[in-house]
């Protein structure tokens, strides 16, 4: 048995990029972030966190491009809340599962609706507290804030999901700063975006996300993962910029295009509905279109092309 196998671990690396993958509607997502983290050149490899609910063809397609892969539970909270307007939020709570792999010193789990622009390994170096202060220290883990302007005015949102409440409306006035300095963890609405998380895995913290899941403030979680992230560990979070976790709505005139830049993001996150990889090429064609979509594309073409040089052509 070799060291990486008998530590728990699937790569040789201690620092690793992470993403949950339950079902194959996101597999195209995670088959274009993986060929986005190596065209940027990062160092570091991503590993397929699956559950139970992923299914053959999805593995055969991950063992076709050689991404690596580990089972991981399906996690959900004793008292579960309705997520009917938002079922991707029943998938979400397994998001909190990097905490609890201790065989790796570092792990940053990404969505599988991103794509990395630029190389962003230095969030392998994010200082963070460690290990033995089992989720009790200042610095527990690292996001970038979640937008809570609401922009589609979705009526099933809080009531203060409005931009007066949005971090990211503190740095309307600093947009340079806001290129490199992300807000402090108590700015706005103070919650996390999940979509990107830096962790430096502990039994500790996980022992606090699963006592907090058998709790009863779960049913209070509109936000799944990260409601309670940003509960359990309120002010003692890591701010990370925009440019790390780039929501695409972040992008629209009138929300945070004050300090979104082009030539600064690094990591773009595709949340909400179409996703690109869902568009056709009549969608494509669209003068409505998200014009970030595009970015996508070129890396998604670029990944297939590769692949039917190596006669790998399933569809995803």
């Amino acid at each position: 048995m070799s060291a990486q196998e008998k530590d728990g671990r699937v790569v040789d690396s201690g620092r690793v990029w992470t993403t949950l993958i339950t079902n194959t509607k996101y597999l195209s997502g995670l088959l274009t972030l993986d060929a986005s983290l190596k065209q940027v050149g990062s160092k570091y490899p991503l590993i397929a966190l699956y559950t139970d609910t992923f299914p053959a063809e999805g593995h055969a397609a991950l063992e076709r491009r050689g991404i690596p892969k580990k089972r991981i539970p399906y996690l959900l909270p004793k008292i579960p809340k309705e997520y009917t307007n938002d079922p991707r939020f029943y998938d979400c709570w397994s998001k909190l599962t990097p905490f609890s792999l201790t065989e790796y010193d570092r792990v940053v789990q990404l969505d599988s609706d991103m794509l990395v622009l630029r190389n962003m390994d230095e969030l392998m170096d994010v200082p963070l507290d460690g290990p033995e202060l089992a989720g009790k220290g200042n610095r527990v883990f690292a996001a970038s804030h979640a937008c809570v302007c609401n922009p589609l005015k979705k009526p099933h949102y809080p009531d203060d999901w409005i931009p007066s409440n949005c971090a990211f409306t503190t740095q309307h006035d600093s947009p340079d700063a806001a290129q490199e300095t992300g807000a402090p963890c108590h700015a706005g609405l103070a919650m996390p975006n999940g979509g990107l998380q830096v962790v430096n895995p502990s039994q500790g913290i996980y022992d606090l996300i699963v006592e907090g899941l058998a709790g009863d403030q779960t049913i209070n979680y509109d936000f799944a993962d990260q409601s309670m992230l940003g509960d359990l560990f309120s002010g003692r979070w890591v701010g990370l910029p925009y440019i790390y976790n780039a929501l695409k709505t972040m992008r629209w005139k009138g929300v945070h295009d004050a300090i979104w830049r082009d030539s600064s993001v690094k990591n773009v996150h595709y949340l909400l509905s179409p996703k690109p990889w869902d568009e056709t090429e009549e969608d494509k064609a669209k003068e409505s279109r998200d014009g970030s979509h595009h970015w996508w594309w070129v890396v998604n073409d670029r990944r297939l092309a590769a692949e039917k040089e190596k006669g790998i052509d399933d569809g995803f």
